[in-house]
């Protein structure tokens, strides 16, 4: 499913207002797009920042002219996309994409647009940066920020923008959607806690980064299972290597938290979601103590990862937490 469908059968809201916007020459000179993990924020945001200068818009984006490649391969001057899915926003990245938007527009169209994927993650330098240059944007600039979190974007962003929202499609919708389109079961039954999209989900269930994090995670719990030296071996040789990075890290605890979900879930005799790993989820229900107790663990480590404690450090606590009797 194309963005463009998607904003027309899945937000209905989302669509009417920015097209409004569009084909009236209406255009608030600041957006602020919400909504929960899952929901294709970035996507969003980059298409409808390409609907406000495409060749051919009807009225949104056709995403096959050449303004709407040029930003899908980084090369169209007037656009900058910062993202905060990786780590923080700092002031410098905030400080030298307002200086390129105080200049004159590069491209023909004369219009500038900048998103910032994650507001929430900005530091407060960078957003005091930002504040300013909302209160006086330059005439032809367009920001477009996206949040998962509206409670920590201070009001200040929010008084400034108008808000569009992202609704969440069902889960049964998209993995109905997903196996439809040849995704593996186990892949769509994991992946649709974290893309609220068919395609998307799609696409992340191909690349080579999730399925080795899938096929470490497996064996972690099955580790986990059997010993706590065997659970440090595959942490340590397995999982480690795979975070290097803040997203990656934030990835890997969000898996590990939908696991042990289910064998919480399984032990209480309740349903499970991941009905593609019942066998290991049964196991592991069977052996590992104290399981309320280490998933209240597993969250609380997650948000340490924001600390900048080192990603060892943390699986180190965490495999001497989930293997203690």
């Amino acid at each position: 499913m194309s963005l463009s469908q998607y904003l027309k059968t899945r937000q209905p809201l989302v669509t009417k207002s920015f097209s409004y916007g569009l084909t009236h020459d209406q255009l608030a000179h600041a957006y602020l797009l919400a909504g929960e993990a899952g929901t294709p924020l970035k996507e969003t945001a980059i298409f409808l920042a390409k609907s406000i200068i495409c060749d051919h818009p009807n009225p949104f984006a056709d995403e096959e002219c050449v303004t709407c490649q040029r930003i899908d391969h980084g090369e169209y001057p007037d656009f900058v996309l910062l993202d905060g899915s990786e780590d923080s926003i700092k002031k410098d990245e905030v400080r030298d994409t307002l200086n390129l938007f105080q200049k004159t527009p590069l491209e023909r169209k004369g219009v500038m647009i900048y998103v910032i994927h994650l507001v929430e993650n900005m530091t407060l330098e960078a957003v005091n940066s930002l504040l300013k240059f909302l209160e006086e944007p330059s005439p032809y600039t367009y920001a477009i920020l996206t949040t998962q979190n509206e409670d920590k974007v201070l009001p200040t962003i929010v008084s400034r923008c108008e808000k569009l929202r992202l609704i969440l499609t069902p889960r049964r919708e998209v993995l109905e959607e997903a196996l439809a389109l040849g995704v593996e079961k186990e892949d769509a039954e994991i992946l649709s806690y974290f893309h609220n999209d068919g395609s998307l989900l799609q696409k992340a269930a191909g690349e080579e980064s999730y399925q080795k994090m899938k096929v470490a995670l497996s064996n972690a719990i099955d580790a986990l299972s059997r010993s706590p030296h065997f659970a440090r071996f595959i942490f340590e040789t397995e999982i480690a290597p795979l975070l290097s990075s803040k997203a990656s890290a934030r990835f890997f605890f969000d898996l590990l938290t939908l696991f042990f979900r289910d064998i919480v879930a399984y032990h209480a005799g309740n349903p499970t979601a991941l009905t593609s790993y019942d066998r290991i989820i049964a196991e592991a229900a069977k052996k590992l103590p104290h399981l309320d107790a280490s998933l209240l663990a597993i969250m609380t480590m997650r948000g340490e990862i924001e600390l900048n404690i080192k990603i060892s450090l943390i699986l180190t606590h965490l495999v001497k937490v989930l293997t203690q009797e």
